[in-house]
C-alpha cells in the first residue's frame, strides 16, 4: 500500500508548537504526524511505501525522539483511566518539545486496530472480568491488529532514518529495524498507572511482551 502526503500546517498546543502533516493511503484512511525541529518538505510530494535515503542537506545531527502512537479516542480525548494512552501521548509531546527534535506518528487504528465499536464491546467483556487480550479473542478478533507500514513513508518524508523510539512495545522496535530504520535507543514510557488500568498493563507485560517489569511494579506501588 502506498501513502500520499496531503498537506501540513502549524499546530499550537499546550505543549508548544508543532508542524502537523496529513498522509492518506490508497483506501482514503488518514494518518497524522506532528513534528518539531525537522524539515517540512514540499506539500505536493508523494511518498512511496519504503524509506528513502536522506539527502545530506536534510540530515539532522540530532537523532530525533519519535513516538508511534495509535489512536485511542477514550484515552486521548476522554481521559479514560482504563488505559495509559492519554498520559503517554501528552508525555511524549512534552518530551519532544523539550528535546527540540522529534515527531509523533499518530496512526488511525483505534483499539489496537479493531475499531471503536469492537473496542467498546471488548470493554464490556472486561467489565465482566476478562482481560484485554481475552476480550478481543472472545469477539473473534486478533489480540493486536495494528500495522506499521505507514511509518516508513512518514519518516522518509522528513528525512529520518535513525530514531530514539519512545515505546514499551518491542514489536515497534522490531518493525522499524526490519524496514531500514535504525533504532539507536528505546526510551521507556511509564506514565498514567492507576488502580483501574493496573491489570490491563500487567496483561500487556505478561501476555503481550511489553517491557514494563520493575518500573511498572514501582509505579503501581507508589500509586496505591
Amino acid at each position: 500500500m502506498s501513502y500520499q502526503f496531503i498537506t501540513s500546517a502549524k499546530l499550537p498546543t499546550r505543549h508548544g508548537e508543532f508542524d502537523i502533516h496529513i498522509f492518506e493511503n490508497d483506501e482514503g484512511q488518514e494518518h497524522v504526524m506532528l513534528t518539531v525541529g525537522l524539515p517540512v518538505v514540499d506539500q505536493h510530494t508523494a511518498v512511496d511505501s519504503s524509506p528513502s535515503q536522506t539527502d545530506a542537506t536534510r540530515a539532522e545531527k540530532t537523532i530525533p525522539l519519535i513516538r508511534i502512537h495509535s489512536e485511542c479516542l477514550t484515552g486521548d480525548a476522554f481521559s479514560s483511566l482504563k488505559c495509559d494512552c492519554g498520559p503517554q501521548l501528552n508525555t511524549a509531546m512534552q518530551a519532544i518539545q523539550e528535546t527540540g527534535c522529534g515527531a509523533i506518528l499518530y496512526l488511525r487504528q483505534e483499539g489496537r486496530g479493531i475499531g471503536l465499536t469492537n473496542k467498546i464491546r471488548a470493554y464490556a467483556l472486561q467489565d465482566q472480568g476478562h482481560d484485554t487480550l481475552d476480550a478481543n479473542l472472545m469477539l473473534g478478533l486478533p489480540a493486536d491488529a495494528r500495522i506499521y507500514d505507514m511509518c516508513g513513508p512518514m519518516l522518509a518524508h522528513i528525512g529520518v532514518d535513525a530514531v530514539r523510539l519512545i515505546t514499551n512495545n518491542p514489536d515497534k522496535v522490531a518493525y522499524l529495524t526490519e524496514h531500514g530504520i535504525n533504532v539507536v535507543e528505546r526510551v521507556p514510557l511509564l506514565v498514567g498507572v492507576n488502580d483501574m488500568n493496573a491489570e490491563y498493563l500487567a496483561t500487556k507485560r505478561d501476555r503481550m511482551g511489553h517491557l514494563l517489569d520493575k518500573d511498572f511494579n514501582t509505579a503501581l506501588h507508589l500509586n496505591k
